[in-house]
């Protein structure tokens, strides 16, 4: 079995990766208007494995110090779906969702209590053009608060979700063109999935490391669409990239990537991978889009 999945010192790799990110995560520069729009980015979370493989951990926090500290997150995971869209609870030190069964109780202790984003609600709810519930008290779910563990890791960003309302395409392409305008305020918007999610064909070669074809050849084809803006392509994913249904068994963590492109300047413009490689056998693509 992969050492992420059976560690020794549950989460072990991750107190040891806080020794050295904590100073730099202090010194972190924040944002300011002179340095303009920031990316929207698309990441693969890596739920609570994440927390023992340190040099994910690292390539997470290197993407986020390669920025300036964003004024705010927000954050369109895979699994948060409901309509009409709904906004998580605004108030500081909101409790998590654990979403996630069968891990050691170290998972279910971890905290990530970020401050008040009561004005980001409000600018967000004012400006998506229909009604967005406002939860009472509903937390960040394993989606959004594990990989900004790795990225923010002093919980100094105020953080909100919006859910995902649907699975259609256009539909999340032109929600986040309507968040486009955070970015030049200082906001970063992140959709958050797996680049390949086939948990229902994980195999103990996998376990061990095994690549399988599925895996390999959707994350080629996605690279390459990717490559070249090509979103009538990655649209069209379920009927068009090798590799399916085995990569993507349902569409929740392939799905966020159109909420990251609608969002960009142009999202026919090529993206810039930051995270690659494969956990388990899926690929980890993540990526940033560029002005």
């Amino acid at each position: 079995m992969s050492p992420i999945l059976d560690p020794v010192v549950p989460a072990g790799a991750y107190d040891r990766f806080l020794i050295e990110a904590l100073p730099r995560a202090r010194a972190q520069r924040a944002w300011n208007a002179a340095d303009g729009p920031l990316p929207a980015l698309y990441l693969s979370h890596g739920a609570p494995p994440l927390f023992d493989d340190g040099p994910w951990l690292r390539e997470l926090f290197d993407w986020a110090q390669s920025m300036p500290k964003p004024a705010g997150i927000l954050i369109v995971s895979a699994h948060w779906e409901t309509a009409p869209l709904a906004l998580s609870a605004p108030a500081a030190h909101t409790p998590l969702v654990y979403d996630f069964g069968g891990f050691h109780p170290r998972y279910y202790a971890m905290r990530y209590a970020t401050p008040d984003a009561s004005a980001l609600a409000r600018r967000i709810a004012g400006m998506m053009g229909e009604p967005v519930h406002q939860h009472a008290s509903r937390g960040l779910d394993h989606g959004a608060w594990v990989p900004l563990m790795a990225m923010y890791p002093l919980a100094d960003v105020p953080v909100l979700q919006l859910s995902m309302p649907t699975q259609d395409p256009a539909r999340l392409l032109a929600i986040g063109e309507r968040l486009r305008e955070l970015r030049a305020e200082g906001v970063l918007v992140i959709g958050s999935g797996f680049m390949v999610h086939g948990l229902p064909f994980l195999t103990r070669d996998m376990l061990s490391g095994a690549v399988p074809a599925w895996s390999s050849e959707f994350d080629a084809w996605a690279a390459e669409a990717l490559g070249r803006g090509d979103v009538d392509e990655l649209a069209a994913y379920q009927h068009r990239a090798p590799g399916m249904p085995f990569a993507h068994p349902t569409p929740d963590h392939f799905t966020p990537l159109f909420v990251t492109l609608g969002a960009a300047d142009r999202p026919d413009r090529p993206v810039r991978t930051m995270i690659e490689g494969y956990m388990i056998g899926f690929s980890k693509r993540s990526f940033q889009t560029l002005p």
